[in-house]
């Protein structure tokens, strides 16, 4: 894969690459939107517990692959409270240290249970 900041383009506001290319002989991963609950299904109450939980449970996606995060190449962020971004931003850049995949980070109203603050959606490739 090749992360860039392609020229002509505004400057970076975040840790993200303005693209990722992926060879055609690649294997591709989608993975679906994951919340931050527990491997019971149950969801803490917490934001920075669900964050953790959310990554937690993207590497367990991941594994069963046999991908790591260094495969992903596109990450999609869903937060509903804006108060949590900079607990997210430290969360997620223990995650990805100096991984830069594409990126989207959003908020939102709610997610599909209100008590779910964060949801994680991506695309890996090895």
């Amino acid at each position: 894969m090749n992360t860039q900041h392609n020229a002509g383009v505004a400057m970076h506001i975040g840790r993200y690459s303005d693209s990722v290319a992926v060879t055609s002989s690649a294997k591709i991963l989608f993975v679906s939107g994951t919340p931050g609950t527990n491997l019971d299904g149950t969801l803490p109450i917490d934001f920075e517990t669900q964050a953790r939980l959310a990554w937690d449970n993207v590497i367990r996606i991941l594994a069963s692959a046999d991908m790591q995060v260094k495969d992903i190449v596109k990450l999609t962020q869903t937060l509903i409270r804006r108060e949590d971004l900079d607990a997210y931003r430290a969360i997620r850049n223990d995650y990805l240290g100096e991984l830069r995949p594409a990126s989207m980070l959003s908020f939102v109203d709610g997610l599909i249970w209100p008590e779910i603050l964060i949801e994680l959606e991506l695309i890996a490739a090895r």
